[in-house]
């Protein structure tokens, strides 16, 4: 084995720990920015999240027809975007069928985040928690709370169109 083709050896630093909790970051803000501004010229924002993960809270008519992941537009028609920075969870007012329901989303269980007005998109790994306290998370107001459900295995999704791309342009 020539020098330059050494093994590397296995960190003892969390780097893609780190990594995920620095873009993970790009996504509160990102969201945070569009609460507080709304969303400027085409840029929209698709977020795809594990439903089964603790603490997210959908209407139980949404996780029957979602059970391992769903995936939300941010675009025209939402309300009462909110992102609590400190417990990291994205609260959204989203219409279903025409029926208004109130999804409240943990960052940690974001497995995609995408931009396509700018091609930007970013995915990440989500393990699902051993054990977590449930009353640390908000609980919608009224009949649209649901019921909190068992976590289903998680696995990666891959926004490679939505990456940009460096080279020539077609």
């Amino acid at each position: 084995m020539a020098k330059d083709e050494a093994p590397v050896p296995e960190s003892l630093l969390p780097y893609d720990a780190w990594t995920q909790e620095a873009l993970l970051h790009v996504v509160i803000s990102a969201v945070a920015h569009a609460a507080r501004e709304g969303l400027p010229g085409g840029h929209h924002f698709y977020i795809t999240f594990k439903t089964g993960y603790p603490g997210v809270i959908i209407p139980d008519r949404l996780r029957a027809q979602y059970p391992d992941e769903m995936t939300i537009v941010l675009q025209h028609q939402f309300h009462s975007l909110s992102v609590d920075e400190q417990t990291q969870v994205i609260s959204v007012g989203l219409s279903f069928a025409g029926i208004p329901s109130t999804l409240i989303i943990p960052v940690t269980a974001i497995t995609a985040f995408a931009d396509p007005e700018v091609r930007f998109g970013l995915s990440f790994d989500v393990d699902l928690p051993e054990q977590m306290d449930l009353a640390d998370f908000p609980v919608p107001d009224g009949d649209d709370a649901p019921a909190q459900r068992e976590a289903a295995p998680a696995e990666v999704v891959s926004l490679d169109a939505f990456r940009r791309r460096s080279g020539p342009k077609d």
